[in-house]
């Protein structure tokens, strides 16, 4: 894409396949609105699209183009052809002229284009070329005629970008997998330094104002360069990992997820940890190198992981070790190559933990863990010879651009599963269109070939055997390198014989890539395509798409971890995501959002304390840059559905309002008071308590009133002793101890949902029981956990007494300061009133310095005792982080603080109900100023 510098609303974007924005086709397309809408400017071929085009920036009306033929099937890539060259424009797209003085005369493939800011007459091209004639070339008079500077041409259908310094005409780098870069006019190369900094470069800025300072983009991601290139700074905060597939693990307490990537390795990390600060990059960690791909767990044992690169290099890794054995069977003496795909499929069967299967062109079967192999089948592909397959309507010969180049061997083993209901029924589908069934564990196969509605030698993007029909499996197809983008999924009843279409309502615009059947409920299926993920609940008659924070996205797999309930996928380019319990969905029904409302099960919750290993929360001070992913939510969380938003009575006003206008109606204008009960009316409350096993209600867990689905979390703490104050400093501190309450125990709560509108208050919804359970019970004595609760519950009563107290003393010494200031408005009295209020103003500072400690000699820095808030708030402190039993220490404390506490609130609440009080009356008798905390009298006698 290339932005006009006269007009910002001027853009041409090179379109090498259908751009759906404007109908579907491919070439050149011109907006002059800013993108809103497209028009094509150059069109060649259905083969033909434009892969790069530049601007003239002292000229904005000369543009040129790189037209790309190219067809990329299943079994080969042709890259090039004859309608690959470089067009130029002088009229902003009007007409166009090809280039060719100087240029390769056969054919041609993929071609980078670049003018140079520094004289913009100079033109640089990568020119991918059959013959070996490709290289950089140069042009010195705006494209008219082309030199050869370089035969440098490498991996074009990947690169084929070149890029100017902005200030010097003869410096350039060329995008390859190391970077490259001439001094002069591409006559030679170097090597540009790459350590630490992942290679396979494919898009570069450079500073027009310091041409040190550059932009890498990679299949590793972003880097930054102020010098050079000398040093690299990673961007670490980008989630833009490209994974191919996923898989999920059964460790506990938190699974992890694993999954390859392209050119990136394969990693795995946990779905949540039990940091505050969520799920960091050094969470994560590297199982294999290369283009990674699929990912096995064996269930049982978490620390055994299977991982594989490009092309079936399956390794063994061993988690506490980090020892990785390679795996991949070879092709017997004398036998033919086996034929691997670059995504191989293997699975860990559902019925021995330690055996594996494992596909190329043939089916291989492992019974320890990958130590040693055996085919249980033969080829199972159609064995047709690639190179006599027509592409863009002709056979090519060897000679071709790239031909074959970056393509699996025709004629694989692509998708692969055994039904967990039936050991032996397994299901393979092929690279050629094949799904091939053996129920015998490999003895017998069965061929099927056609699929109603599927065009033949549709490549078998995914199978997955039924969770719960020993028969049912369901098959997806990808015909998208044929130009063909409908989504195919389909379903076979009696293991693969006939087949029955379930793509339903699925957008026709998108491949099926990913599917998974539910492990709780048969007619809940989830499919991933090219542009997002999406769920069924009826089997697949109506299809919607998952959003909620999911990007528009290639979704590439898909698994559900069958303990915790959650759906993770993978996405190609945003990493992994994973939707949390999905109960709701499992019950949800066709009808269910016609209920008014509705609160679904819940999950159990774990009990645990969050550690800080950053110091804080959120990101700590590690800055803005530090890349976290939330956590789930701590504690139980409440997922509800209400079909409508509870509305105020303005807005039913408004809403009828508009109604009457779309009728051409006017309605009464509202009473003065009806708009002044609109303005008093309080704004509705929908809320959730939870309820403990006796029936009492502990906790309000506050929740929105929109229609819709909604979560909210509840942190398994009771009630605050004290009103959250607002934050002069955000979020980025740890609440003070009083702003929450004591952690429960383990067992057996409820939770109902409510709403109060109007001041009255209605249940909506529940119960829905569910269990809190306590991480690392079975290492606690039955006593200790309960005791901490129990004495935490009591420190928290006396904390929020000690507090009200504090509070009070502190209230009172204000209203003693402005009894004195009206005192001294009433002579008659002052005397008299005046030595009571000092009485009572030295009694509260005593009070105070008991409560709160020694203010005074503190600010000198002086040591002082420790006052009665100062001991609760140690206990409040020293135990907030911790499920063990209470210390000793914190005991004596509590003891201390409760005792001497006991004294100071008898003499406080004197001094307030009775003394005070009393002055206050006299006061007001005398006829004294008004002071806050008392009510005026008044009367006309």
């Amino acid at each position: 894409m290339v932005i006009d510098p006269r007009d910002s609303k001027v853009v041409y974007v090179a379109a090498e396949g259908p751009l759906w924005g404007a109908g579907g086709d491919r070439g050149l397309f011109k907006s002059t609105d800013g993108g809103k809408t497209w028009k094509a400017v150059l069109t060649i071929s259905e083969n033909t699209g434009v892969v790069d085009v530049a601007i003239d920036p002292s000229n904005p009306d000369i543009v040129y183009a790189a037209a790309y033929q190219r067809r990329r099937h299943v079994f080969t890539l042709i890259d090039g052809g004859p309608e690959s060259t470089i067009y130029k424009s002088t009229d902003a797209g009007a007409t166009w002229n090809k280039l060719k003085s100087g240029l390769p005369s056969m054919d041609m493939g993929r071609i980078g284009l670049a003018v140079s800011s520094a004289d913009p007459n100079v033109v640089y091209a990568t020119v991918e070329a059959a013959d070996g004639k490709g290289g950089i070339f140069r042009s010195n008079d705006k494209g008219a005629t082309w030199e050869r500077r370089n035969e440098f041409d490498q991996g074009a259908m990947y690169y084929a970008r070149v890029v100017t310094d902005p200030k010097n005409m003869d410096r350039i780098f060329v995008m390859s997998v190391e970077l490259r870069q001439s001094l002069d006019g591409g006559k030679t190369l170097q090597k540009v330094n790459e350590k630490n900094h992942h290679g396979d470069n494919h898009a570069m800025w450079i500073d027009p104002d310091d041409t040190r300072h550059w932009l890498l983009g990679s299949d590793g991601g972003m880097y930054e360069t102020w010098d050079d290139a000398r040093n690299w700074e990673f961007k670490a905060n980008l989630p833009t990992v490209q994974f191919y597939d996923v898989a999920v693990d059964n460790a506990s307490p938190f699974y992890n997820v694993c999954g390859g990537t392209q050119d990136y390795f394969s990693w795995c990390g946990p779905a949540r940890t039990r940091d505050l600060n969520g799920i960091v990059n050094s969470d994560w960690f590297v199982t294999t190198g290369g283009d990674g791909f699929r990912s096995q767990v064996d269930p049982v044992d978490p620390n055994t992981i299977y991982s594989e690169s490009q092309y079936g290099v399956l390794i063994r890794y061993d988690k506490p070790t980090g020892q990785e054995l390679v795996l991949q069977p070879l092709e017997g003496k004398g036998e033919p190559p086996l034929r691997w795909n670059w995504d191989s499929p293997i699975i860990v069967s559902p019925h021995s933990h330690t055996r594996l299967y494992f596909a190329a062109n043939k089916l291989f079967r492992s019974d320890d863990r990958g130590d040693t192999w055996k085919a249980i089948s033969g080829d199972l592909t159609r064995q047709i010879d690639r190179n006599k397959l027509p592409v863009m309507g002709k056979v090519w010969g060897p000679d071709a651009v790239a031909k074959n180049q970056s393509t699996s061997f025709y004629g694989n083993i692509v998708a692969l599963a055994e039904s967990p209901k039936k050991e032996g029924l397994i299901y393979v589908g092929t690279d050629d269109g094949l799904i091939q069934v053996t129920s015998d564990g490999g003895t017998s196969w069965t061929k099927y070939e056609k699929f109603a509605g599927v065009p033949e030698m549709t490549y078998v993007s995914r199978l997955a055997a039924s969770n719960f029909e020993v028969n049912t499996v369901y098959a997806a197809f990808d015909n998208h390198k044929n130009s063909d983008f409908k989504p195919y999924l389909l379903k076979s009843s009696d293991t693969g014989k006939t087949w029955t279409s379930i793509a339903g309502d699925l957008p026709q615009n998108g491949p099926v890539l990913a599917f998974v059947e539910d492990t709780v409920n048969p007619n809940l299926l989830f499919a991933g395509t090219e542009f997002g993920a999406f769920f069924t609940i009826d089997g697949g008659q109506h299809w919607v798409q998952l959003k909620g924070g999911l990007p528009t996205i290639a979704v590439r797999d898909m698994v559900i971890q069958a303990r915790e309930g959650d759906l993770v996928i993978a996405t190609f380019g945003r990493g992994f995501y994973v939707l949390d319990d999905i109960t709701p969905l499992r019950q949800t029904k066709a009808d269910s959002t016609e209920q008014a409302v509705a609160v679904f099960p819940v999950k159990d919750a774990l009990l645990y304390v969050e550690r800080h290993p950053l110091g804080g929360p959120k990101k700590g001070f590690q800055g803005d840059a530090f890349y976290t992913a939330e956590n789930p939510p701590y504690g139980a969380v409440f997922t509800a559905y209400m079909k409508e938003k509870i509305k105020t009575k303005k807005e039913k006003r408004q809403e009828a309002e508009k109604d009457a206008a779309k009728k051409n109606q006017t309605l009464p204008y509202p009473t003065k008071d009806e708009l002044r009960a609109e303005a008093e009316e309080a704004k509705p409350e929908v809320y959730f308590v939870v309820y403990d096993e006796s029936g009492a209600a502990i906790r309000r867990v506050d929740a929105g009133g929109e229609g819709g689905f909604q979560r909210v979390a509840w942190d398994l703490r009771y009630a605050a002793p004290q009103v959250k104050k607002a934050s002069e400093d955000g979020d980025g501190d740890f609440p003070d101890s009083g702003d929450l309450g004591p952690l429960v125990i383990s067992g057996t709560y409820s939770v109902r949902m409510f709403d109060k509108v109007g001041g009255v208050v209605t249940e909506l919804a529940g119960p829905q029981t569910f269990k809190v359970v306590t991480e690392g019970a079975a290492g606690m004595s039955a006593a200790d956990r309960p005791a901490q609760e129990q004495f935490m519950r009591k420190v928290t009563r006396l904390y929020r007494t000690v507090s009200g107290a504090l509070h009070t003393a502190e209230d009172v010494e204000s209203r003693l300061k402005a009894i004195r200031g009206a005192l001294r408005e009433a002579p008659a009295v002052e005397k008299e009133l005046g030595a009571v209020a000092d009485s009572l103003e030295a009694r509260d500072r005593a009070i105070l310095l008991a409560l709160r400690g020694d203010v005074e000699m503190a600010k000198r820095s002086e040591p002082v005792s420790s006052s009665i808030s100062d001991r609760v708030g140690s206990v409040m402190d020293g135990e907030r982080f911790s499920l063990a039993k209470p210390t000793q220490s914190h005991i004596d404390s509590y003891n201390i603080a409760a005792a001497e506490f006991a004294e100071q609130l008898g003499k406080l609440r004197t001094l307030v109900e009775v003394d005070l009080t009393k002055l206050e009356k006299d006061m007001e008798a005398a006829g004294a100023p008004w002071t806050p905390g008392r009510v005026p009298e008044w009367s006309e006698k």
